[in-house]
């Protein structure tokens, strides 16, 4: 699986872009500013109908253009398929498939998969539970598209159930009696779904959990082992999670019924799959708060490597992006990353700097200045 071709319009600082690639190392060189990330972030795109940098589609299209399109030919056990994205801010987004009729975003899932590794990733070890929760639902829909339904029918659900407990909070508040009669039917829906959704992702930890062990060990010999772990909402800490999906459709109905009083004074869902936390463990002791910054970023990596590996082993390689990753790492992490990946079927890499890129990764080359893209 590759990218031959991408084509940009009005998309960030592109008025127009047209650019032809190859299996094997890309690597797009210029100064901070010059667009070299809008290119990776635009392929990002068509595999995940997402930014890796921003989180609403508004700051993707350029300023003061109605809407942005991204076409890409991607290339799949020898069979060319043209996805083309027309981002529309406001209103709903549009996709083809090969010239086809328009239909729906979603559709086009699966067609390009794509593991990114950007300075943003250092928030998978970092930053909140939120971040860790979003890789493993990427990664879900990645693999199987269909986790995209059931990621928004949960989040369809949540949003239902918080906007009753907002509202019997407040009438609390009042000192007035709330209208709980549907909370119940809530409670189920938010079980079921969340269920799934939580079956899918313990599944996945429980696959990624080597793999991210021995790509810890092969980047670094400081720390370890690596070792993530899945705590749940709908179970007391330490206690050992169902992974069956009608255990699981129990253990969350009993924890909202325990949580109810607390729910209703706060006016918020406090148990599901959207309260849960990926622990990260390192030795003896939790990464967040003891890692050093090199280690935090041999960690970082190795969720990306152990997601390449998991979907490598599924038949295709994904494309590999690395976005401005190598200024972030010392020498000896450059070659060991460089090594990990340079035998990938497509790598496109970004740096500032040429230097930066190691010689395990000699490849082609492009300079991009001001909005402008050239072969070298």
């Amino acid at each position: 699986m590759y990218v031959s071709h991408l084509q940009l319009a009005d998309f960030r600082s592109y008025e127009s872009a047209l650019l032809r690639l190859e299996p094997g190392v890309s690597a797009f060189v210029g100064s901070n500013g010059q667009g070299k990330t809008n290119l990776v972030e635009a392929i990002g795109y068509v595999a995940t109908l997402g930014s890796h940098r921003v989180s609403s589609d508004t700051p993707l299209v350029r300023q003061s253009a109605p809407r942005a399109i991204v076409s890409a030919k991607v290339v799949r056990d020898g069979r060319d398929m043209m996805v083309d994205l027309e981002i529309n801010p406001g209103r709903a987004n549009r996709a083809r498939v090969n010239r086809g009729a328009a239909g729906r975003p979603r559709d086009v899932l699966g067609i390009l998969r794509t593991v990114l590794f950007a300075p943003e990733d250092l928030a998978l070890v970092k930053g909140d539970p939120g971040e860790r929760r979003r890789f493993l639902d990427d990664l879900l829909v990645a693999r199987a598209p269909r986790m995209a339904g059931v990621r928004s029918d949960y989040e369809r659900v949540l949003k239902q159930r918080n906007a009753l407990l907002k509202s019997a909070s407040a009438r609390l508040r009042q000192r007035a009696a709330p209208d709980l009669s549907t909370l119940e039917v809530w409670d189920s829906h938010l079980a079921e779904t969340g269920a799934e959704l939580l079956a899918a992702r313990l599944g996945l930890v429980e696959e990624l959990r080597p793999l991210i062990a021995h790509s810890y060990a092969g980047l670094t010999d400081s720390g370890g082992p690596a070792v993530p772990t899945y705590r749940s909402s709908a179970v007391p800490e330490g206690a050992e999670v169902p992974r069956e999906r009608p255990q699981l459709v129990d253990a969350l109905r009993e924890a909202m019924a325990q949580a109810r009083e607390r729910e209703l004074q706060r006016g918020i869902s406090l148990v599901g799959p959207h309260r849960d936390e990926l622990h990260l463990q390192l030795g003896d002791l939790p990464a967040k708060g003891y890692a050093s910054q090199g280690e935090s970023w041999s960690y970082a990596l190795s969720f990306k490597l152990a997601a390449f590996e998991l979907l490598r082993a599924e038949g295709d390689d994904p494309v590999l992006i690395l976005d401005d990753v190598f200024a972030e790492l010392d020498a000896e992490r450059r070659r060991r990353l460089a090594e990990r990946v340079r035998d990938a079927e497509q790598v496109l890499v970004t740096a500032a700097v040429g230097e930066d890129i190691p010689k395990e990764l000699d490849g082609a080359r492009f300079g991009v200045r001001q909005g402008v893209v050239e072969s070298e």
